[in-house]
């Protein structure tokens, strides 16, 4: 059995039964079954049913959130938030997916033109975590089932209620039996269903061990897979930043979602001519974020999604101090909850284990840079390349940043978030491939080239390739 528990409370909500051998069998022949059928649909059934979805979704927006919130912590204003950008991103697939899947033509120096077309190629399956229950399901879904793709979503065991919403709002919208299924299994039972030949990709966002199981895993089945995985993100000041605003982004950027976000800013890195006004406005501004009941309006952030995240943050903050670094704030709060105050870590020895490893928590680390390289030498001293935040006015910094920070994405002026427009992903450890956009579609399709003589016509397009 899986149990939801509230980390808020450590009440139980419910359990849910995982499944059988035999019920994995049946669910992955129906989503075969289910490709065949929707392979050859028209682009306007498609960007229809994701019309229908995104209602559904809109429609139910206040049950959807309050079970992110009672399953995995996170404010009910910000698992709103997260449903409507959920809603935002199947409207976006609707409307600009054909012109995503529009044939494009290149013409050959030896004559003649290649005609490029996007082909789906089966199940997905899709092995996502807690953090942001629903928008981490709906960015490989939506283009999913806009490509002509469906869908098998392993999700976190701990968030099986918010799963189980999801499948029920996509078959609500009429979408066909089998386009898309949740399936309660745990870890241990994703290496089987990688290797089945029925399965064509495989996409995860996770853990750097989670994203080296599957890879290998998908390694071996020669299988496509997209891996996002941890980050441990630089947000980089220099001395002609707005340090009111990169004050007020920054403790947004650290503690949004309590911390538990792969692109959280988690190490601030700040310029010696202006370090210590912004630490001046920065400890008292997280001094002053408030844990607390994720439905009270007043709460700034609500508990770690459980006690053994809690706990891990906390063995983190123990060894940090140990090696000599200096914690202000970062307790752990009294009380039922997986509660944890923000706080701020420095005076973080070079090399110490922490300077390598992601925070989970509403934790920043702060280090003083003594110029322009040596904020870019410290923003790239990781292992991961997710990605950063830069907070400068000279566009010659910018230009340097953009082109120097080893990471996927890069924000300037803003703290960095996804949006369905945009490419998303890192590099190094924190993974590879692309989600979201049309990059993000054409991941699992295949690029067929058709090779015409010179002068024909390109082949009519105006729904499916009938």
């Amino acid at each position: 059995m899986m149990r939801s528990v509230n980390p808020a409370t450590g009440e139980e909500i419910a359990t849910h039964e995982e499944l059988t051998p035999g019920e994995i069998e049946a669910k992955v022949a129906k989503a075969d079954e289910a490709f065949r059928r929707w392979r050859t649909t028209s682009l306007d059934e498609r960007t229809a049913l994701l019309a229908r979805i995104a209602d559904r979704f809109e429609t139910n927006r206040e049950r959807l959130a309050r079970m992110a919130s009672l399953e995995m912590g996170k404010t009910y204003a910000t698992a709103l938030a997260e449903v409507d950008k959920c809603t935002a991103g199947f409207r976006v697939y609707a409307k600009d997916g054909p012109a995503m899947l529009a044939p494009r033509r290149q013409a050959l120096a030896a004559g003649g033109t290649a005609e490029l077309r996007w082909l789906p190629i089966g199940p997905v399956l899709a092995v996502m975590p807690w953090n942001f229950p629903y928008w981490q399901v709906v960015r490989f879904l939506a283009p999913a089932i806009m490509a002509g793709n469906v869908g098998l979503l392993k999700h976190a065991s701990i968030v099986q209620g918010v799963a189980s919403l999801i499948e029920e709002m996509v078959t609500e919208a009429g979408a066909p039996e089998g386009l898309f299924q949740n399936l309660a299994i745990r870890s241990g039972a994703v290496g089987a269903l990688i290797a089945d030949d029925r399965i064509a990709a495989v996409t995860l966002t996770g853990s750097e061990g989670a994203g080296q199981a599957v890879a290998a895993a998908a390694g071996k089945a020669l299988k496509k897979v997209v891996l996002e995985l941890g980050g441990s993100d630089p947000f980089v000041v220099m001395p002609s930043a707005d340090l009111d605003d990169a004050v007020k982004q920054g403790v947004k950027a650290r503690v949004q979602n309590t911390g538990q976000s792969c692109i959280c800013a988690k190490r601030m890195i700040v310029h010696a001519d202006v370090y210590d006004a912004f630490m001046e406005k920065f400890v008292p501004a997280m001094a002053a974020v408030r844990a607390g009941d994720p439905f009270d309006s007043a709460t700034d952030m609500g508990p770690l999604s459980s006690f053994e995240q809690r706990d891990t943050v906390l063995e983190q903050l123990e060894e940090a101090k140990r090696l000599g670094a200096r914690l202000t704030g970062g307790e752990r709060v009294e009380g039922p909850g997986a509660f944890l105050k923000a706080g701020i870590l420095t005076d973080v020895p070079p090399d110490s284990p922490l300077t390598q490893e992601e925070i989970f928590g509403p934790i920043a680390m702060v280090f003083r840079a003594a110029d322009l390289d040596d904020a870019i030498r410290l923003a790239n001293d990781i292992p991961f390349g997710l990605g950063s935040s830069v907070w400068t006015r000279e566009q010659a910094e910018q230009e340097r940043f953009v082109r120097d920070i080893e990471a996927g994405m890069t924000a300037v002026n803003q703290m960095l978030a996804s949006a369905p427009e945009a490419p998303f992903g890192g590099i190094k450890r924190s993974g590879y491939g692309r989600e979201l956009s049309e990059y993000g579609m054409h991941e699992f399709m295949n690029l067929k080239t058709v090779m015409h003589v010179a002068d024909a016509p390109l082949g009519a397009r105006t729904d499916a390739l009938d």
